[in-house]
């Protein structure tokens, strides 16, 4: 479908769309709810992270992590900052959260959940995840959670993320991946493209392409019930990963 910035000219308009909407279809926080809880969000998280959950990920990143406190954690594509407030809590007083997004109402979303809360060590950047304005080696721990299948290309994003990691740091993901091609309709539908489905490798691509970038693979959780529960069946699996640097 289209080049790389025709790509994520779509991808941004749908995500501001829905950041102003409140959901991916202007529906009530019950279905937001309950779409998470689908995916791993307990009651707990949920209340936490309160406005931030907009029914997007695909699996808790959070949730299968071992985000320690003082840690520094990078959330790739952080959308309205559920999994953000979720890793704050865990890092404490003297551990720092950066989200990082593409679309400028996610962030300012995600911002103006923050200051609501009082949170203060967290802090949000408008920025592609490809090229992102962060250190070298100064991260402990990458949270992302449905968002590398919308990059154009995957391959940079990963070695993005070996870049800022610390020697020993570890991401951990949840994603869409496909277990059979596409047909040629599907691979040009928008709405298959922003939502996870059109810009998804196949699994043994994706995971190909997280050790060519240099990192060691533990696969922690295969979802394959999410393909019936919100993607009409098509042959696909929400993927949770370790990845180790």
């Amino acid at each position: 479908m289209g080049n790389s910035e025709e790509v994520k000219k779509i991808v941004k308009e749908k995500y501001s769309e829905i950041a102003n909407n409140g959901s991916c279809c202007g529906c009530s926080c019950n279905r937001n709810k309950n779409i998470s809880k689908s995916i791993g969000y307990s009651d707990d998280e949920l209340k936490i992270a309160g406005d931030a959950n907009l029914g997007l990920g695909c699996g808790n990143p959070v949730g299968f992590s071992n985000i320690k406190e003082g840690d520094v954690v990078l959330d790739l594509g952080c959308g309205a900052g559920i999994d953000c407030f979720l890793a704050a809590k865990k890092v404490g007083e003297h551990g720092r959260v950066i989200g990082v997004d593409m679309t400028e109402e996610m962030v300012e979303k995600a911002k103006m959940s923050a200051k609501q809360q009082g949170i203060k060590n967290l802090e949000f950047v408008v920025s592609e995840i490809e090229h992102m304005p962060i250190e070298d080696s100064s991260v402990d721990i990458i949270i992302t959670n449905c968002v590398i299948n919308l990059t154009p290309d995957k391959s940079e994003t990963f070695k993005e993320a070996y870049r800022v990691l610390k020697s020993g740091g570890r991401i951990y993901l949840s994603d869409i991946v496909l277990l059979k091609e596409l047909s040629k309709e599907q691979k040009n539908d928008k709405n298959l493209l922003t939502g996870c489905v059109t810009g998804a490798l196949l699994r043994e691509d994706y995971l190909k392409k997280i050790e060519e970038a240099g990192f060691r693979i533990n696969i922690l959780n295969e979802n394959k019930k999410i393909s019936k529960e919100q993607y009409n069946g098509i042959a696909l699996e929400s993927l949770m990963i370790e990845a180790i640097k």
